[in-house]
């Protein structure tokens, strides 16, 4: 038995045998090659991740949520800054009024991505989320690089938020919305105005977040009633002050500034995947995520499209502030006293995303951990609290110190590539799921969805690369989608599904993953080149981490049972990609 308490030894955070020396540690190191390509072509378990892995945090945490509590915490965790402060920005210099186009293409997106974890929240009712989904469907290795992108964004969409917390603070006491922003003349431009106050509200958040899940979901209904009540106020008031001649042009910008801004207005969308970790804390999993998911994400979807036709009723689009567009077009009607209202209901939703924010992000650190790719001390779950304390102090502490430095819009374009990644691949995993199953599908179908899929992406990124790169061209997508369209329908007729879903399951497959990974990628073509280049750099740190320490941990500890002893590394290999005979053995059946 481990001892109690915050004491931390080297075991905590690499207890695996090849860091038990340094001699240990250079064999292992020798063996990069041949341990890379295991973690890369072998897949988990759904038993595995539902029980050997989550046995790993020590103790349980506490099945107290419902599908109520999950409607909730949906809208808590996605309405936030994304509409109260992005869209004046996206609104003023890139769309104009056709910004509700924006909120419906990033809402379609982020319909058909909730489908997708659906199935797999259902299935694989784990803290993990995406990270174990994928870990079942495309290996440890997509898996962690998935995973790595996962914590930056949530980090940073964390960060983002409390940062416009800050700038709604500003306005409720009447001041303008940088007033309590800290210039640094030593730093570098978007890194040089300090926010303190996100630091302190990202303290506050993390306490409530580590009492208690039940707790925080209390906290986050009455909050989201409050806002939810303001969000009505924000529309009926605002029609009220309406003007259709604002709504004239419609599209300044053209259909390259809807998309553009549809591709950072996805921004306003993420967090619904934090529902998805909850699913271990969930009563009955397969009834109350997809009702809790589909059903907060028409809510927002709705909410959002409104809210933003009010606002370009009320002000001419190149008039929109940028930091909060809301309380300042009440102040532009003559409504100066609305801005309080509308900024308290602000605060109040951004405090619900970082709650359920600080929530979701515990929990993929912890399963995370759990198999070893980070250290295994983040995966503790407090017997007390039944909440993983470690993971959620650590990561609200990445947040606050983010949120200090950084800007919102360097912020929002590099939180949306995550976002848009890891979606897209959830949806590939997906049609892995239904039509590859290790031991029943033949090697010609395996091949067969192969093809496929390489095609369906591949023709995604060109009809993304032929957006970003020619203005007024068309010729390049007579050739794109017809290949998309091709790939889809020759994985519909001519491969046989090797796995129906058990409980709940997405719809016109394999029609609505494709859709979602040609939308994702899509909008990946629309941000800048410097969002692209900070993605490639942290994922360039997570694969030098993976290499030098979480490939090795994870080796080892794949290569043990569940009573401690190790089995011969063919055996366990073929367990995990799911061979019948393995398992047997593994299990000593």
């Amino acid at each position: 038995m481990r001892k109690r308490g915050c004491s931390c030894s080297k075991d905590d955070f690499f207890p695996e045998e090849s860091f038990q020396s340094f001699g240990n540690y250079l064999n292992s190191f020798c063996e990069t090659p041949m341990r890379f390509m295991d973690r890369l072509l072998t897949r988990s378990l759904d038993a595995t991740e539902l029980n050997e892995v989550k046995a790993r945090s020590q103790h349980d945490m506490k099945r107290t949520l419902t599908w109520w509590d999950l409607i909730w915490f949906g809208i808590g965790a996605v309405i936030g800054a994304g509409i109260f402060v992005i869209t004046g920005l996206e609104t003023r210099e890139h769309v104009g009024p056709a910004v509700v186009l924006s909120y419906v293409v990033s809402g379609v997106s982020a319909l058909l991505s909730v489908f997708c974890y659906t199935e797999f929240a259902v299935e694989i009712p784990v803290a993990g989320g995406s990270f174990a989904y994928l870990r079942v469907e495309l290996g440890d290795f997509v898996a962690f690089v998935a995973a790595g992108n996962i914590l930056l964004e949530y980090a940073i969409g964390g960060a983002a938020v409390a940062r416009s917390w800050t700038s709604y603070f500003a306005t409720l006491l009447n001041r303008n919305p940088t007033d309590f922003l800290i210039k640094a003349h030593g730093l570098a431009a978007g890194y040089n105005m300090l926010d303190p106050i996100a630091v302190g509200v990202c303290i506050v958040i993390c306490i409530f977040a580590v009492l208690s899940t039940k707790g925080s979901s209390r906290l986050n209904y009455i909050a989201s009633i409050i806002h939810i009540l303001v969000i009505l106020f924000i529309i009926v008031a605002g029609l009220t002050k309406a003007d259709v001649k604002n709504y004239t042009p419609f599209t300044p910008f053209g259909a390259r500034g809807i998309f553009k801004a549809s591709a950072v207005l996805f921004f306003a969308y993420v967090g619904f995947d934090a529902v998805s970790t909850m699913a271990e804390e969930t009563k009955n999993p397969a009834r109350d995520i997809p009702i809790g998911l589909v059903g907060s994400m028409i809510v927002v979807t709705l909410a959002y499209c409104t809210l933003v036709v009010t606002l370009c009723l009320m002000q001419p689009y190149y008039n929109i502030d940028a930091d909060a567009p809301f309380s300042i077009a009440f102040k532009a009607v003559g409504m100066d006293w609305a801005k309080y209202i509308v900024a308290f209901g602000a605060l109040k939703g951004m405090t619900t995303v970082l709650l359920v924010g600080a929530v979701g992000q515990a929990r993929y650190l912890t399963h995370i951990a759990r198999t070893h790719m980070m250290p295994p001390w983040f995966a503790k779950v407090d017997e007390r609290t039944g909440t993983p304390v470690n993971a959620t102090v650590v990561m609200l502490a990445a947040t606050a110190i983010i949120a200090f430095f950084t800007k919102l819009d360097i912020l929002a374009n590099l939180l949306s590539i995550s976002t848009l990644f890891i979606f897209m691949l959830v949806a590939v995993a997906l049609l892995v799921r239904r039509y590859y199953v290790s031991g029943q599908t033949t090697p010609a179908n395996r091949n067969k969805l192969i093809t496929c899929l390489v095609l369906i992406i591949s023709s995604s990124i060109a009809m993304a690369a032929y957006w970003g790169l020619s203005t007024h061209g068309w010729v390049g997508y007579v050739i794109t989608v017809p290949i998309w369209f091709m790939a889809t329908l020759a994985l519909h007729l001519f491969i046989p599904k090797a796995r129906d879903p058990k409980l709940w399951g997405v719809p016109l497959v394999p029609w609505l993953p494709s859709v979602s990974i040609a939308i994702n990628i899509f909008l990946l073509g629309s941000i800048d080149r410097k969002s692209f280049q900070r993605f490639g750099l942290w994922t360039g740190v997570l694969l030098l981490y993976y290499l030098f320490f979480g490939l090795h941990a994870s080796y080892d500890t794949a290569k043990e049972t569940r009573d401690g002893k190790r089995v011969d590394p063919n055996q366990w290999d073929r367990a995990e990609e799911g061979g019948e005979a393995a398992s047997a053995s593994v299990d000593g059946k």
